[in-house]
């Protein structure tokens, strides 16, 4: 007789009545196999996580994912295929990037552990984004300066590859253990700027830097990266975001009405990167924890 082996049951945990894992919002920027979303979506539903959006996925199908990742329609019906980055982190007010290994500029990268109580804090005030990159080459330079945060999954030094799913699961892991533990954080008394709302801002800062004429070495893209990191750890509010780029728009009306034209930032190829999220001629790859 043929027996099935059963399936390891998880043991429930209890969670605070506002549940902060609502706001917890998983993106796979352009997955590359269908089992890998699969076992993503399973490792979401085994650890209370429901919101899903996928960005450019090689392939998709609900009727086959369900198959693999039982008793996961709940997930499927909610998640929704984006075009674009920026439209999948829009709405994100923290958005916490996965990388395998330490970057000179930007935030420092943190275990999962060391950074979920406050990613659940943050889901307090709006939606937070865990940022997963393609099985292959993982997030790039540009797509990690996207991210407040980084999350580094500890392994093996000889073996630190970790299947798509694999990551998704010890990030949601994490979570749900400090969930557990934490008491409901207070709102924030003024929402802060979202994810789109920092690209406009960004983008503004980097035209008024250039209209002025700011840049006078190849140091540019190190700049703006930094510039990005210093604006990321503020995590400024709505209110603030709009003076910094009415602050930046004005800087340039003002040399216009002096009659002064703006400088330019370069076109060519191969140019400083742009802080507005534009890859860079030679797109840097950084190899992430999900291959």
């Amino acid at each position: 007789m043929n027996r099935t082996k059963p399936e390891l049951q998880i043991r429930p945990h209890a969670m605070n009545d506002h549940n902060p894992l609502d706001a917890i919002v998983v993106v796979l920027h352009r997955p590359r196999k269908l089992v890998n979303i699969a076992g993503a979506v399973r490792a979401m539903k085994n650890m209370g996580l429901h919101r899903l959006r996928l960005v450019q996925p090689a392939e998709y199908n609900a009727y086959e994912i369900e198959g693999i990742a039982h008793r996961s329609a709940d997930v499927l019906s909610a998640t929704s295929i984006h075009a674009t980055l920026d439209d999948a982190l829009a709405d994100a007010i923290f958005v916490a990037g996965t990388t395998a290994r330490m970057r000179e500029a930007g935030p420092p990268a943190a275990t999962p552990r060391a950074l979920a109580p406050g990613l659940l804090a943050r889901a307090a005030d709006g939606p937070v984004a865990l940022l997963f990159g393609p099985e292959d080459n993982g997030l790039t330079n540009p797509e990690l300066d996207r991210c407040h945060a980084l999350l580094s999954i500890p392994a093996d030094p000889a073996y630190p590859s970790l299947n798509l799913a694999q990551a998704v699961l010890l990030v949601a892991y994490e979570l749900r253990m400090a969930g557990d533990l934490a008491t409901p954080a207070p709102r924030r008394a003024r929402q802060p700027a979202a994810a789109a709302q920092l690209e406009d801002l960004f983008g503004a800062i980097e035209r008024a830097l250039w209209g002025v004429e700011f840049f006078k070495s190849h140091q540019a893209e190190a700049m703006l990266r930094t510039l990005r990191s210093l604006t990321h750890r503020a995590e400024p509010e709505v209110r603030e975001a709009a003076l910094l780029k009415a602050m930046a728009l004005e800087t340039l009306n003002f040399l216009r009405r002096k009659g002064v034209a703006p400088g330019l930032r370069p076109a060519e190829p191969g140019a400083t990167r742009s802080i507005h999220g534009r890859q860079d001629h030679e797109g840097h790859a950084d190899r992430e924890a999900n291959t």
